[in-house]
């Protein structure tokens, strides 16, 4: 095996364990969030507004956190691609052409 292919081979592990290790997280974000959702539900006493504000705070805090997670795990993966981005540039560039043309 030549240096080239052992170096995809280990960027493709590092890249796995990455997503191995976001979903982990997520799996841990989704049952937190439940158990806090649950918390917010039965919460009751003098204290109820500080629980409240604390748990709804990690809640948010912790979305934050798992969006950028997702985001730097994902960021390849993008929704508009070079190529989309190309094909789209092209068409604006054929609009504005016919635009010109057609008062000439």
């Amino acid at each position: 095996m030549s240096t080239q292919d052992q170096d995809k081979l280990e960027k493709a592990k590092a890249q796995l364990r990455k997503v191995k290790i976001f979903y982990i997280h997520l799996i841990g974000y989704c049952i937190v969030i439940g158990l806090l959702l649950y918390n917010l539900y039965i919460v009751a006493g003098p204290y109820k507004n500080n629980i409240i504000s604390l748990n709804l705070s990690v809640m948010v805090a912790w979305t934050v956190f798992i969006i950028v997670h997702g985001l730097t795990v994902f960021k390849k993966r993008s929704i508009f691609k070079k190529n989309w981005e190309d094909r789209k540039r092209e068409q604006y560039l054929e609009q504005e052409k016919e635009e010109h043309t057609f008062w000439e």
